[in-house]
């Protein structure tokens, strides 16, 4: 979405990230503040009457045997079609029989439900013309279909389910929601469930751009809406009990995959709602796909981190919307928009920076990121202001010039955003430029008195080139919780993205957008988390005797890591990205039908995986709720290690610097059609030496398993102390069909001194 104040997304990102539309409480919010129940005003050493009666009542809800566990119900926020054409699903609008489209028929016959703000039912992406009944295992209801009122969401054989949950949102908030109702007022959930299985809907546009046939991941499956977050307060949107309890409403009812574009900083997981609730449901056998977050480029931001997960981040694809800044030396520099308004007559323009148009009672910081009220109208009156990016949303600051009087706006990248431009529906012409071209412009500024300039009127641009590359504003691993599993796991396109959007609030979001659009761009993590869930949805489709693990196994083992000019993927900085900015690689949705093998895991392995992190039963029985376990699973006397949990990556973040041996241990299945042979092929990282044991898996049958052991040794003398160094572990089969990766990541420990901060090589 087009810039709003900070969630997890672009549009509610940290300080310097994107601003279209983001999310947080995946495919998406921050947690917020700690409710009252868990906090207590520092220095004091008693409670007052009030809340001793809330703790008293606390205490005892944890005696009741009904209740396996008890922790704070912390606050979330939300992490937005050409995307398609571009992941090789179709070609000019053609389905080819190779696609996964045609091999899924569009997935038919599953579910795909979503955590997220709602649903605009009346949106054609969830048109049910030609679709045929729901399942029959279908248990969902559409819980406000009876009301009569505007607000209520009536189910057709598209939209199957739809379902509210707030109790957990008015116990912290304490503020009514009106109406209750899963009707999405926000956008953000309509955009993202039609991103995951909205149906082809032809001539769809922003203002005319991108115009084209909109359509899901999975255009042929049934859809289930679960509304979960409400309106922000304190910076948290999406709350922990009621995450829980839509997981449960979903498994009951019936789905299939799970969207959940919200999520919160890193956090233990039996903390962690989304953490919890995904447990259940993948227990269940229904895949979870989550948003990484919007907090990059920084360094173990990424969230969404637990095993069982698959974790997406966002980047690029190959249509850009470029608005071109023509200096008065007709110089021109290349930008992005979606503003729909022009400059009269393509006149040039007086340029002024913003912070020398800064007025009197404002500070140059905050008149160089166009703060509201901090632009002078006499200084700014018919120019064209330059203002950096960073804090407020993008779309917020052409408001501030709009308003001050400024006839377009330029806004330039800060270091950290590097080349990732947005392309935004402004509410006056604009463009969006790059740091590098920030910088020129900005000289030319100071070596022009009288510079000028006009913005030209966007276009649509497709094959554009590198692509892709990261966004800046997706979460970087490594995983903070534990660092033995590499998180993000895959990355999939999450940047401009055209879906279908509510009729209820305007494309920016914010409040002074009175404009109504059918179809909106945003970008996020929001956004490529539902493109990996529509694909999860295909593989069910095609495969329906598929674990949630051999679902990300062979989403994640035939992904790429090259971009359209056949160079490694960069990040938005055209440097070189590494695992942690995209896991396994970018998305091959076609290839993933067919994966050769696949690095399975049940429930089984996650508790052990959990005991392996020194769990205690009772703090394990939160996991298992619901399972007819009565009495707390006890680990093994041996537990495993979690870095021996059957996963398709393999990070190995303390490897001794002595030169001692670390070995892990993988299981790889066998889900071709029969018997194989598959040759071991290692990239090894710097410094480290990589020993695979067998070199080749012999397969006598489709479905038989077999073991191999990887082991890592520091090279003396080479290896880079302290430093993530990467490599990859390639299994081929004779007849070059496939070819399974895995992301081998390992950090050599530096034992000469503490470093205070990750190191990447």
């Amino acid at each position: 979405m087009a810039g709003r104040a900070p969630r997890w997304h672009p549009a509610r990102s940290a300080p310097g990230a994107p601003t279209t539309r983001s999310w947080a409480p995946s495919c998406a919010a921050r947690r917020g503040r700690r409710t009252p129940s868990s906090t207590r005003t520092p220095g004091t050493s008693t409670a007052s009457p009030r809340r001793w009666r809330k703790t008293r009542r606390r205490r005892s809800r944890v005696q009741h045997p009904s209740v396996v566990s008890v922790f704070p119900n912390r606050g979330h926020r939300l992490h937005t079609t050409r995307s398609w054409e571009f992941l090789g699903m179709e070609k000019d609008g053609r389905v080819r029989a190779s696609s996964i489209w045609a091999k899924a028929r569009f997935g038919e016959g599953i579910i795909i439900g979503n955590l997220d703000t709602g649903v605009w039912p009346e949106a054609g992406s969830f048109s049910d013309d030609g679709m045929g009944p729901a399942p029959a295992g279908w248990r969902g209801i559409c819980q406000d279909q009876q009301a009569s009122d505007d607000a209520q969401v009536r189910c057709n054989r598209k939209l199957i389910g739809a379902r509210f949950f707030n109790k957990g949102y008015l116990a912290t908030v304490g503020q009514q929601v009106n109406p209750a109702s899963t009707r999405d007022t926000d956008g953000h959930g309509t955009h993202t469930l039609s991103t995951a299985a909205g149906r082809f809907v032809p001539r769809a546009n922003l203002f005319g751009y991108g115009n084209g046939t909109a359509k899901g991941g999975a255009p042929g499956a049934h859809v289930a809406a679960y509304k979960v977050c409400w309106r922000p307060v304190n910076g948290s949107e999406c709350f922990d009990a009621d995450i829980i309890a839509a997981f449960d409403a979903a498994i009951h009812d019936g789905v299939h995959v799970l969207s959940v574009s919200l999520g919160g900083a890193p956090a233990e997981y039996f903390r962690d709602g989304v953490a919890i609730g995904s447990f259940h449901a993948v227990r269940n056998g229904v895949t979870v796909v989550s948003s990484a977050g919007n907090s990059g480029p920084g360094a173990g931001t990424v969230s969404n981190t637990a095993p069982w997960l698959v974790t997406v981040g966002a980047s690029t694809m190959d249509r850009e919307f470029p608005a071109y800044l023509v200096l008065g030396n007709k110089k021109r520099i290349k930008g992005q928009s979606l503003s729909p308004v022009r400059l009269p007559d393509n006149k040039y323009y007086r340029l002024i920076s913003s912070e020398e148009a800064k007025t009197t009672n404002a500070t140059a910081t905050q008149a160089k990121l166009c703060i509201e009220g901090s632009l002078d109208k006499a200084k700014v009156e018919g120019k064209i202001v330059v203002c950096i990016r960073g804090k407020n949303a993008r779309v917020e600051k052409g408001e501030a010039v709009r308003r001050a009087g400024g006839v377009g706006l330029v806004l330039a990248n800060d270091e950290a955003s590097g080349n990732e431009v947005i392309a935004d529906a402004h509410v006056l012409p604009a463009t969006h430029v790059t740091y590098s071209d920030g910088v020129t412009l900005s000289a030319y500024l100071n070596s022009n008195r009288s510079a000028s300039g006009y913005i030209t009127i966007p276009n649509t641009a497709l094959d554009t080139k590198p692509a892709p590359f990261m966004a800046a504003f997706s979460s970087q691993g490594p995983n903070t919780v534990t660092p033995q599993i590499l998180k993000p796991d895959i990355t999939a396109p999450g940047v401009s993205i055209l879906a279908a959007f509510t009729g209820l609030a305007g494309p920016t979001g914010l409040a002074f957008d009175g404009r109504r659009v059918l179809f909106n761009a945003e970008s996020g993590t929001s956004m490529s988390c539902p493109h990996v869930a529509g694909i999860a949805g295909l593989l069910k489709a095609l495969h329906p005797e598929w674990s949630p693990a051999a679902i990300k196994s062979a989403i994640m083992t035939t992904a790429r890591v090259q971009d359209n000019m056949r160079k490694p993927m960069s990040n938005s900085s055209f440097l070189r990205a590494t695992p942690f900015g995209y896991g396994a690689g970018h998305v091959q949705p076609s290839r993933a039908a067919n994966p050769g093998l696949v690095y399975d895991a049940n429930a089984t392995d996650y508790l052990g995986f959990l005991c392996a992190l020194g769990y205690k039963p009772s703090v394990i029985a939160t996991f298992m709720a619901g399972a007819g376990q009565h009495q707390p699973r006890a680990c093994p006397a041996r537990a495993p290690r979690a870095e021996d949990l059957n996963y398709p990556s393999v990070a190995v973040p303390h490897l001794s610097p002595t030169g001692a041996e670390h070995t892990v241990t993988r299981r790889a299945r066998n889900v071709g059609a029969g018997a194989t042979a598959y040759d071991a092929r290692v990239a090894e990282p710097h410094g480290v030496a990589v020993d695979v044991r067998p070199r080749r898996l012999e397969f006598s049958a489709a479905g038989e398993e077999k073991e191999f052991t990887v082991t890592f040794r520091a090279k003396k003398g080479f290896f880079l102390p302290g430093e993530y160094v990467f490599g990859r572990l390639v299994w081929s089969d004779g007849a070059g069909e496939h070819r399974v990766r895995s992301p081998l990541v390992v950090r050599v420990a530096d034992t000469r001194k503490k470093k205070s901060r990750l190191s990447i090589a």
